[in-house]
């Protein structure tokens, strides 16, 4: 779970991107539905948690 401020939301017909700004400086983006993110009343400043679900997160390096 991170914790950061919502910098940007583009709202398509159905989903919504929304950009999430970390403490640091690093950007996180997440996919919901236009309907969530209207519930959430998400708003550009609005503080928000990012929690991320995966069974598995794959690394590469040059």
């Amino acid at each position: 779970m991170l914790k950061g401020k919502v910098k940007r939301i583009v709202h398509g017909s159905v989903n919504s991107e929304v950009a999430v700004e970390l403490p640091g400086g690093m950007e996180i983006t997440s996919i919901i539905t236009k309907n969530s993110a209207e519930n959430l009343g998400l708003k550009e400043g609005h503080e928000v948690y990012a929690v991320i679900k995966a069974t598995s997160v794959m690394l590469a390096s040059d």
